[in-house]
């Protein structure tokens, strides 16, 4: 499986280039750069320095098994890309979180039936 991941600051400048536009046909406001879920996590979990251990769980069966969106129009007809860079990304939401873990000793799940994670349990 793959994935494409993007930066919400990215995202929003697109909508409001978007919005602030002429055109009304859809747009891709995605990033291209594409992952392997394994490979992301692994990613995040060598950056973190965690000793987690990555679960690997059966896709949905409605998964698609690629995601990378063509942004061709967003650069053509609203002048948009990401500018972000995945890692660049990461490194911010990573010290957004350690803040928020500095500043409350945990962080509170919000929204709708939020729930703190359970332990997963492995047969392993």
């Amino acid at each position: 499986q793959s994935r494409s991941f993007q930066y919400v600051d990215d995202l929003v400048n697109g909508l409001y280039a978007l919005m602030n536009g002429e055109y009304d046909m859809p747009v891709n406001l995605g990033n291209p750069d594409e992952y392997t879920v394994k490979r992301f996590a692994e990613h995040i979990r060598d950056i973190t320095k965690s000793d987690s251990k990555i679960s690997y769980l059966p896709a949905s069966q409605d998964d698609p098994k690629q995601r990378r969106p063509d942004i061709s129009t967003a650069k053509s007809v609203i002048n948009w890309e990401p500018r972000v860079s995945v890692d660049e990304g990461l490194k911010l939401t990573i010290d957004y979180f350690q803040r928020v873990l500095d500043d409350m000793g945990e962080i509170l799940p919000t929204g709708p039936g939020a729930a703190k994670p359970k332990k997963f349990m492995s047969d392993e």
